[in-house]
């Protein structure tokens, strides 16, 4: 569980990446969870997006995905999530206590 220190560095952090994933009227998916967790293992903290044509609702579309991935849910603004995964092997942010 991030503390809100913690939520406020990573919202810092993620605002100078752009997303790298956009969910669409597919929905999440197993292939979406596992492509995912690759990225979230090489760099700990991504933005996804959710297109207009996907009709579920963006909260609970969020905290699914973070559900799935073993992550945070760091913030969703409009229809971008930021997700936050610590790596098992390619340590990169080092959070505030």
């Amino acid at each position: 569980m991030l503390t809100g220190k913690q939520k406020r560095y990573l919202r810092a952090e993620a605002h100078r990446i752009d997303p790298i994933f956009q969910i669409g009227k597919g929905g999440v998916n197993d292939n979406l969870i596992e492509q995912l967790n690759e990225a979230l293992e090489k760099r700990e903290l991504i933005k996804v997006s959710i297109l207009q044509n996907n009709d579920d609702d963006k909260e609970s579309l969020a905290e699914e995905v973070a559900r799935r991935v073993y992550g945070e849910l760091v913030q969703l603004i409009g229809s971008t999530i930021i997700l936050y995964k610590p790596s098992k092997n390619h340590k990169k942010i080092e959070l505030p206590r």
